[in-house]
């Protein structure tokens, strides 16, 4: 079975959502996909051990997830850089990088959205939901960032992104 961009979404929102319960139905709306995108999501995560079972609850593997996510998903989900575009800055120009990187860049990246007020180089995301429903989930929204930098930042963004991301995933876990 292999693991598909929106396997990562699924398991980051998890992470974000932390130990509150959740359902399919719940995590297919706000993730902006089908309850059975979101289930079968899961059982690819489980197949590839970035999750397990545990007293009937379904727990993101963070060891696993935070070294696909650090080593593999840039493979996975290539990131596709464009023109400028309005949208929703990511990577280096999101939080918590933005807190982190003293020089501020000119051109920031950019999940293009109608919705978004910042001009920047449009950046794919690893799923085309995942700047929707990271405008509903601050937490997710990071986590995602984070994982930007590490897809397509320079060596600096992504050594700080992958310390953070790291940081995030012990403290789920």
């Amino acid at each position: 079975m292999d693991i598909a961009p929106q396997d990562a979404l699924v398991m980051l929102k998890l992470v974000a959502i932390g130990g509150r319960p959740w359902s399919y139905g719940n995590l297919a709306c706000e993730l902006g996909i089908s309850p059975s995108q979101a289930h079968s999501a899961v059982k690819r995560a489980l197949s590839a051990r970035l999750a397990f079972r545990h007293n009937g609850r379904i727990i993101p593997q963070t060891n696993n997830l935070e070294e696909f996510l650090i080593h593999g998903l840039k493979y996975l989900c290539v990131p596709r850089r464009r023109e400028l575009t309005r949208g929703v800055p990511t990577a280096h120009g999101a939080p918590p990088l933005t807190d982190m990187l003293v020089e501020p860049q000119n051109i920031i990246p950019v999940w293009p959205h109608p919705e978004g007020k910042v001009r920047g180089e449009s950046f794919s995301p690893i799923f085309r939901s995942a700047p929707e429903a990271s405008m509903r989930d601050e937490g997710l929204y990071q986590l995602l960032a984070l994982v930007d930098a590490i897809r397509g930042g320079r060596a600096r963004e992504h050594a700080l992104a992958a310390r953070e991301l790291g940081k995030r995933l012990k403290a789920y876990g």
